[in-house]
């Protein structure tokens, strides 16, 4: 049973590696930076996986990793998860704590953090478009915003 079940995934992890690429880590940035056939694909998978250092990349935004959230993604969600509504309130008067904080994440230099806050505010009902939003659903209309404004924009990475 057991050569059986090792047939099963051996047989399978060509199929698996093609479909789901190795993702962001030390064996894709590294080790496997072009991966050409699938034996590469599953080895920088494999380190992706099994040291740990993938789960450090997407929490810090290294390896590779910030591709596909931005830096900004990386320091930003869990706030959001956790303070959204308090961001809500704060968002609707230009300033509190919430939006205060998410100033110091974010590292919005002193010289341009009454533009953000003005922006945030200035542009609350597409940032909260509906009290069903989510905590990505700000971050996207965060990034919208600052995505045009020459001076916000640089804090995007």
């Amino acid at each position: 049973m057991k050569k059986l079940l090792l047939g099963a995934v051996l047989v399978s992890s060509p199929m698996l590696a093609m479909a789901h690429p190795a993702g962001c880590g030390l064996g894709t940035a590294v080790i496997f930076k072009n991966p050409g056939s699938w034996v590469e694909h599953v080895l920088a998978a494999t380190t992706n996986g099994t040291s740990g250092n993938q789960t450090f990349g997407m929490t810090s935004g290294t390896l590779g990793c910030q591709a596909a959230g931005g830096p900004l993604a990386s320091r930003v969600n869990t706030f959001l998860d956790k303070n959204l509504d308090q961001l809500a309130m704060d968002s609707a008067t230009g300033h509190g704590e919430a939006l205060a904080a998410l100033v110091e994440l974010i590292g919005i230099e002193d010289a341009d953090q009454s533009l953000f806050k003005e922006s945030v505010k200035a542009n609350f009902d597409s940032v909260f478009a509906s009290t069903e939003s989510s905590s990505e659903d700000v971050y996207n209309a965060l990034v919208d915003v600052m995505s045009h404004d020459v001076r916000l924009s640089k804090y995007l990475g």
